[in-house]
């Protein structure tokens, strides 16, 4: 069966930058690789065919010779240098193994990376108010440190650790799998390179000990419901030298029974009378910092009506300057009505008008054409 041209197996055109023609055999070989489909030949042997196309694409040399001969170029040992044979898959793809086999959980890590602490969750509750100030907190949690004896080493004091006798001190070993090299990380030392053959008394080798530890931590002014505040290097302690995890606050802020939250502006119902709302009146309203805030209501103001308090919402968390603070007020219909209220405004009902009204004059109007059609 003639071989497939290796720009059609790959998708790509000659065109193609080496980016583009890499990026092309990577979607393929991680589609295909053998471990992701077992037993099934046919993806085998598109994994084989993508990577011997890419064998040669890769190569400036080799591809210059392919595009010039086509496969002629490689057969009977034709193209020196550009030969494909039985070539070793690990040493010509060396340049995309850490990006290949991330996908199937063998990448490579630095090892201090490897090894840096883990990140720790504090949940914090706090008031609307104290989200207005801010606030300093205690906080205790519990959290690994660097073992002070042996100063993280995991040895005992004097004593060093010796080279892993699986991978030799390089923190990596090769695996076969079928007809691949496979780089890992050593599972005997877990990519150190070293074993600890005098552990530390203290902390049983491990170079670091679990204690509980309290921290002063700042709540900035304006912070709002779900804020995650990260403290750098506040996470439980790294081994061998890496370095420690991270501690995320996760701020929760208690709902109010008189003000409600949208961003940096609060928000206010105030309810008043009939009377007031067609009279007029003037009215006091509490405000977040604890104070009052004095509001003119007009003669006429319809249940609904918002007045706006610049200045009196919450502080932006980033940059200057604070939200404002929206009052809504409500008019509220009288109920349990004794005698002399009910003739009042039965009097009252009598001589209003249309001008008194002019919401309802407007409906009807509305409505009397809708039927009169």
């Amino acid at each position: 069966m003639a071989k497939r041209d290796y720009y059609d197996v790959l998708g790509v055109n000659k065109g193609s930058t080496p980016e583009q023609i890499k990026a092309a055999y990577r979607k393929l070989a991680v589609k295909h690789h053998p471990d992701k489909n077992k037993g099934n030949k046919a993806s085998e042997e598109k994994f084989k065919e993508a990577s011997e196309a890419y064998h040669v694409l890769s190569d400036k040399e080799r591809k210059q010779n392919y595009d010039n001969f086509g496969h002629a170029a490689f057969e009977n040992g034709g193209g020196a240098r550009g030969g494909f044979g039985n070539f070793d898959f690990s040493s010509s793809f060396s340049d995309i193994f850490e990006d290949f086999f991330s996908d199937f959980g063998g990448g490579r890590r630095s090892r201090k990376s490897s090894f840096r602490g883990s990140d720790l969750r504090y949940d914090l509750s706090i008031t609307l108010e104290e989200a207005y100030t801010g606030k300093k907190q205690d906080i205790k949690f519990s959290t690994s440190e660097k073992c002070d004896t042996c100063n993280g080493s995991g040895s005992k004091p004097g004593h060093d650790a010796s080279s892993c006798s699986m991978c030799g001190g390089h923190g990596q070993v090769r695996s076969s799998q079928g007809f691949f090299t496979v780089q890992q990380t050593c599972p005997e030392c877990s990519g150190t390179g070293e074993q600890i053959t005098n552990p530390c008394n203290s902390c049983n080798g491990q170079g670091k000990k679990q204690t509980s530890k309290r921290l002063s931590v700042t709540i900035p002014k304006g912070v709002d419901d779900g804020t995650r505040i990260r403290l750098a290097g506040k996470g439980e302690a790294g081994t061998k030298g890496a370095g420690s995890g991270d501690l995320y606050l996760f701020v929760n802020v208690y709902s109010h029974n008189l003000f409600k939250r949208s961003d940096e502006n609060l928000f206010f119902e105030f309810p008043i009378s009939i009377a007031d709302a067609a009279l007029g009146t003037s009215i006091e309203i509490p405000t977040i910092d604890g104070g009052k805030a004095k509001i003119k209501i007009p003669s006429g103001t319809q249940s609904g009506k918002q007045f706006r308090l610049k200045g009196k919402g919450m502080p932006y968390v980033r940059g200057n300057g604070i939200g404002d603070l929206y009052v809504q007020v409500n008019t509220e219909v009288p109920v349990s009505l004794n005698k002399e209220q009910k003739e009042l405004l039965e009097k009252f009902r009598e001589i209003e008008n249309e001008k008194s009204n002019p919401s309802i004059k407007k409906f009807f109007q509305k409505a009397k054409s809708f039927w009169k059609n």
